[in-house]
């Protein structure tokens, strides 16, 4: 199946879910699929400006003003949005709030800004934008410069990352340096910083400077990666592959270090059959520690079984930012074979599109038409093809 095809269909699958208040999360008719969520949301959009396509890309304005419309009063941006005839339903989460949107949405307004040449979008939503902003800064709550992230806080919302979460520090980052190319603040720039400094003094090994947690830093064995979060109980020590791959992205740590991060990624993806990094490694088995806060987890029903899901399992939108990662880092044809990789993985099932595999048997899991995964499949072949480059 050539790329060609595999773009082809990718782009069609956005289209099939593109909806008059912007990308649904799946083409399926699955209640809590149809919907537009805000992260989900904001990865098709990137697709959508990767790719050019103008009518994609009105969706993802669309998708933008339906989070913007319903942000919350103390700054809150919506999980998801369902809009029914005249009614709108607004989640901002299910058993916790989700902290990652917040970032997700600055991130869409001014990636969208700056591709469309438009910075008066961003002087539009500049209100939308402060709120989001102070509400991070609540969300630190020790004014120490990272947020402190709820269980289930995020995308891996069925997962035991908890307290200082990797993933969502490195969004925020992103969040502020794309907003900052717009604003020019010093205090911005300075924030930046200061998250960056705690950043690389908390998750890197061998750093100098004081530690949030001195007793768990010290006692921890540090991998060839950062571990994917840390709390008053101590490090999760998993290899968070999206985290990671926003490290690299945003050239987040000594680059002897980021170098390390991608020999490892690459070991882990080319040791599986699928040839894709798994969303977090290892799997948490029914024998560790960890199974505890995991088996409890989940509002319908239980998906966090070893290489499924969250546990292990391989996702190709996680995937594709990892490939944009070795884009930005001059990995070419490491990032050829992952998309090579990714469209084998969508086209299962007669292009299906599913949510993610099971690193292990290769069989998919979740939803299918998922429009993420078609999302990761044209972010990589754009950046590999029109040498497409988000605003980092």
């Amino acid at each position: 199946m050539s790329t060609d095809s595999n773009y082809t269909k990718a782009i069609e699958l956005l289209y099939n879910s593109s909806s008059s208040e912007g990308f649904l999360a799946s083409a399926q008719n699955i209640s809590n699929y149809k919907r537009v969520w805000a992260r989900d949301g904001v990865i098709c959009g990137l697709a959508a400006l990767a790719s050019g396509d103008n009518n994609l890309i009105a969706t993802f304005r669309k998708t933008l003003e339906t989070l913007a419309k319903n942000q919350h009063d103390n700054g809150t941006i919506p999980s998801n949005v369902m809009t029914n005839d005249n009614s709108t339903e607004v989640s901002y989460g299910g058993l916790a709030g989700r902290v990652d949107a917040v970032s997700w949405f600055i991130i869409g307004i001014c990636q969208y800004a700056f591709y469309q040449k438009a910075p008066s979008f961003v002087e539009s939503h500049k209100k939308n934008i402060e709120k989001c902003l102070n509400q991070m800064e609540a969300w630190e709550f020790n004014n120490k410069h990272l947020m402190y992230v709820p269980l289930s806080g995020n995308w891996a919302d069925e997962y035991i990352t908890d307290g200082y979460v990797l993933y969502d520090q490195l969004l925020r980052i992103w969040a502020l340096r794309s907003y900052n190319y717009f604003v020019k603040k010093n205090a911005i720039t300075s924030k930046i910083e200061k998250i960056t400094q705690q950043i690389e003094i908390n998750f890197i090994p061998n750093s100098q400077g004081e530690k949030y947690h001195e007793r768990a830093y010290y006692e921890l064995h540090f991998d060839d990666y950062m571990p994917c979060s840390f709390s008053p109980a101590g490090y999760k020590t998993q290899f968070d592959a999206f985290a990671n791959a926003l490290a690299l992205l945003l050239n987040i740590g000594p680059v002897p270090f980021q170098e390390k991060i991608i020999q490892y990624a690459e070991k882990i993806r080319n040791q599986r059959p699928l040839k894709l990094v798994p969303a977090f490694w290892p799997p948490i088995e029914e024998t560790d520690s960890d199974w505890n806060l995991l088996k409890n987890n989940f509002k319908y029903e239980f998906r966090n079984y070893p290489n499924e899901f969250h546990n292990g399992g391989s996702w190709p939108m996680v995937n594709g930012f990892y490939g944009l990662a070795l884009l930005a880092k001059e990995q070419k044809e490491e990032a050829k074979k992952l998309l090579n990789a990714i469209n084998t993985a969508n086209q299962k099932e007669d292009f299906s599109f599913y949510e993610n595999f099971n690193t292990q048997t290769e069989k998919p899991n979740g939803v299918p038409f998922c429009t993420w995964s078609a999302a990761a499949a044209v972010l990589l072949n754009q950046g590999i093809t029109t040498n497409f480059k988000l605003l980092v």
